[in-house]
């Protein structure tokens, strides 16, 4: 992970590489995720190579607070120092778990509370204008308005839209299969608008954009060079689209948390949500209740005679 120049404790950067190699082959953990701990492991042990300590025997409760300090010192957000400590313990419990150390300096480290903030998400009127706007019938703008339509109306995360492949769309019965986090798989519903750009996308722009001189790939949304089109690609895509109705950076997250809300305002399931948009634990989706009591209270207030 690192050599004697970056400062790291020669004695832990075995313990690291055998941690990553664990996420990868045993937890699945996807190359984004592996590539994530890395970084904050290596920013954690050139802590504590910094305070001369190079063994796990070095290591007690003062350290680690010490650490999360440390990275309140230089000015990191909550949800970052939450992130780093939470790497940091995973890091101590598969120590004592493969029996590499009998404590762990961690166990009664807490984590920095952040504040709760509900996801931003569009109105539907807001939704809408923006697929409206999205007229260009080039290949390039077919393209894009499938992509729109597919985040917001499958709930996509954006790295699960870059990476459909044509053998995952099953549209004459309506799916997509998906691979989520950790390579789970699980089928997300596709039909109206959605379902019809990407028929309209696959009918008049991928053909256009293959290239015979490109490599040949199975990927759904290819770029102008005829490759698999990339997460910053989709993220400029968004955002533009969100410049165009007035909206000032929108991220393609905010397309899937609008797909939950307005779900969810429908009066559709929770469980059903958390399904389609593949979350592990129900108090994930829980977050979007937060957002339909606004909803309902709105409602209330417009309709209720005395409120």
């Amino acid at each position: 992970m690192a050599d004697r120049a970056d400062g790291i404790p020669h004695a832990l950067h075995p313990l690291v590489g055998e941690y990553l190699a664990h996420l990868r082959v045993e937890r699945g953990s996807s190359p984004l995720t592996v590539s994530a701990y890395t970084h904050d492991l290596k920013d954690y042990l050139a802590f504590l190579g910094k305070r001369g300590i190079s063994s796990i025997d070095g290591i007690d409760r003062a350290v680690v607070v010490a650490y999360e300090a440390d990275l309140v010192a230089r000015a990191y957000a909550i949800s970052s120092i939450d992130r780093r400590v939470s790497v940091v313990k995973g890091f101590h419990r598969f120590l004592v778990r493969e029996g590499y150390t009998s404590r762990n300096p961690t166990d009664t480290v807490q984590l920095p509370k952040p504040p709760e903030r509900l996801p931003d998400v569009l109105t539907a009127s807001q939704v809408d204008a923006m697929m409206e706007a999205c007229s260009d019938r080039t290949p390039l703008g077919l393209r894009n308005r499938a992509i729109l339509e597919v985040l917001y109306g499958c709930g996509l995360r954006v790295s699960e839209c870059t990476g459909l492949d044509l053998g995952d769309c099953i549209l004459d019965e309506g799916y997509l299969r998906i691979v989520g986090k950790g390579n789970k798989e699980r089928i997300a519903p596709i039909s109206g608008a959605a379902l019809e750009a990407v028929a309209d996308y696959f009918g008049h722009a991928r053909v256009v954009l293959t290239k015979p001189y490109a490599k040949p790939t199975a990927a759904v949304f290819l770029n102008a060079r005829g490759g698999r089109l990339t997460r910053q690609s989709v993220h400029a895509i968004v955002a533009e689209a969100g410049r165009i109705i007035g909206v000032v950076n929108l991220h393609p997250h905010t397309l899937r948390h609008s797909f939950a809300t307005h779900m969810l305002e429908g009066g559709a399931d929770l469980r059903v949500i958390q399904e389609i948009l593949g979350h592990a634990d129900i108090s994930t989706t829980q977050i979007y209740t937060h957002v339909n009591r606004a909803h309902i209270r709105e409602e209330y207030l417009s309709a209720h005679p005395r409120a």
